[in-house]
């Protein structure tokens, strides 16, 4: 069983339908790696994301974020078995997570 502490408010997780789900996050991890941001204090990830996802495909990219926010993995663990870098893990878990909350916090406001 994985270790990390972390816990999400993703609906996959929590049951709460007013939590973002996986795919509400790869949708936005994605549409920023397409169309990263400029002039924001997030746009390091945006960018960070188009590399990734340029580098594995979006079915990889997918399947960490659910490890990560839903399975519980750690960011560096949820490329095992994906021919992904480690170091990409976190970079993913990174962005997912920060997506994430961006999402939920549209959805309180």
């Amino acid at each position: 069983m994985p270790d990390n502490d972390a816990l999400y408010d993703v609906r996959e997780r929590t049951k709460n339908p007013e939590h973002a789900s996986v795919d509400d996050v790869v949708e936005l991890l994605l549409e920023r790696a397409q169309h990263p941001r400029t002039e924001h204090r997030d746009a390091h990830l945006d960018e960070m994301m188009a590399t990734v996802v340029d580098r594995y495909g979006t079915d990889p990219v997918r399947t960490v974020i659910h490890r990560i926010l839903v399975d519980h993995y750690p960011f560096r663990t949820a490329t095992h078995d994906l021919e992904m870098r480690n170091v990409d893990g976190i970079r993913i878990g990174t962005a997912a997570g920060r997506f994430l909350t961006e999402l939920n916090a549209q959805d309180d406001g």
